[in-house]
């Protein structure tokens, strides 16, 4: 260990850090909609535009990353998302945003997929669950800082400065990163030592073929699909239903942070032995229960009680619905096909999940246009809890099938 900060908890700073980019937009979105002209639908697309990349090539810059270590590959991604945002703040107009939104989206992937293998490598296998369930927390932990952050900062100075404090932010990370991460194994003893033959091709080819790897990339979808499109549009809902610019910044933040002991709870109830699969399904049917209750007909009503009740829908939503990434994180760990291919597999479950991340925002965006109001969203985020119920089914047959795999 090198300084106060272990190797594996620098890995999870870094999550942490590119999630920011992650949760930046969504406390812009009001301001950015009056100076640059951003519709409602650009909003949805300006939500996943980051994700185009890992919808697009999350396995191909997965194998990419377990070519060129994990150490090296977060320290390129957070150089890219420092670049990107320093550029973004200078954007004139949405279509430039969207561009750099996009080259953010292969930062956050160089950052985020080599993470699970890093911590395999630095952490103890009886305290891997563990600390997968914290990594797992690293998206709503850096989205509910920057919605809690955003405001204030967009207030004081502007989005631009807000754009620019995270890309200074981002280098200081790459900066600490290169420091304090040890060096990566050579890709000979890497490849040793999970008893693959290493090159790209070869792994691409071992992730797809095996089954394993395509069920979590299927749960990541349908899970987070439903949680960007409801926790990204929350500041605009609450800003139509007159809700104080500050209260609707504490309530979305709350929203995103309660995430977090879904993930880290997650993680702690693998350790003690609870099936993955009850974990996913708890989580799945709490997104179903908490959409319905934030956006029910009745609760688009007035009143102090109304808007209690559909706050807490959201948390109810956002909390138990965090068992769900926690639990898939986990899983791809163990089902890939070796060693050498956890990048990889994480590269598809995001690609995948990127996909998810991309359809939700535009299509609850266009089916409340349509509907003329948010009532109706929930219809969505519960097609997309039934597919994760159907994929839990699946992932359940094949731990039964490979139960060493699956404790292995």
């Amino acid at each position: 260990m090198r300084g106060a900060v272990g190797p594996a908890w620098l890995v999870i700073l870094a999550g942490v850090c590119a999630a920011l980019h992650i949760g930046k937009l969504p406390p812009a979105l009001p301001v950015l909609r009056d100076a640059l002209g951003v519709t409602l639908v650009q909003a949805g697309f300006l939500l996943s535009m980051v994700q185009v990349a890992g919808m697009t090539l999350g396995l191909v810059l997965g194998a990419l990353a377990d070519n060129l270590g994990g150490r090296r590959a977060m320290l390129i991604g957070l150089l890219l998302l420092s670049l990107a945002s320093a550029l973004g703040a200078a954007a004139q107009s949405a279509t430039a945003l969207l561009t750099l939104r996009a080259l953010e989206g292969f930062g956050f992937l160089l950052v985020s997929l080599p993470a699970p293998g890093l911590l395999r490598r630095y952490v103890p296998v009886t305290h891997l669950s563990r600390m997968l369930g914290f990594w797992g927390a690293y998206m709503p932990t850096g989205t509910a800082l920057a919605l809690l952050a955003g405001p204030a900062v967009i207030a004081l100075a502007g989005w631009s400065a807000w754009w620019l404090l995270l890309a200074a932010m981002s280098g200081g990370m790459m900066a600490w990163l290169a420091w304090g991460l040890p060096a990566d194994p050579s890709r000979e003893t890497a490849a040793t030592r999970s008893g693959a033959v290493p090159g790209g091709r070869g792994r691409l080819r071992r992730t797809l073929s095996s089954l394993g790897p395509w069920l979590p990339a299927l749960g990541f979808a349908t899970y987070s699909g439903q949680w960007l499109a409801v926790i990204g549009f929350l500041p605009t809902i609450y800003a139509q239903a007159g809700w104080a610019g500050t209260v609707a910044a504490f309530a979305t933040a709350a929203a995103a942070a309660v995430n977090m002991a879904g993930n880290i709870g997650a993680g702690r109830l693998l350790h003690r032995g609870i099936p993955p699969p009850r974990l996913m399904q708890a989580g799945y049917v709490a997104m179903i229960a908490g959409a319905a209750i934030a956006f029910a007909p009745w609760t688009t009503e007035s009143g102090p009680m109304v808007a209690a009740v559909r706050f807490s829908g959201v948390l109810l939503f956002s909390a138990v619905g965090g068992l769900v990434p926690g639990t898939l994180f986990s899983l791809a760990v163990r089902m890939a096909p070796d060693d050498s291919t956890v990048s990889t597999t994480v590269g598809w479950m995001q690609q995948c999940s990127a996909f998810g991340q991309f359809a939700g925002p535009p299509l609850v965006a266009w089916v409340a246009a349509r509907a003329g109001g948010w009532e109706v969203a929930w219809w969505v985020t519960a097609a997309f809890a039934a597919c994760g119920l159907a994929v839990t089914w699946r992932i359940a047959r094949w731990l039964e099938a490979a139960p060493r795999k699956a404790q292995g």
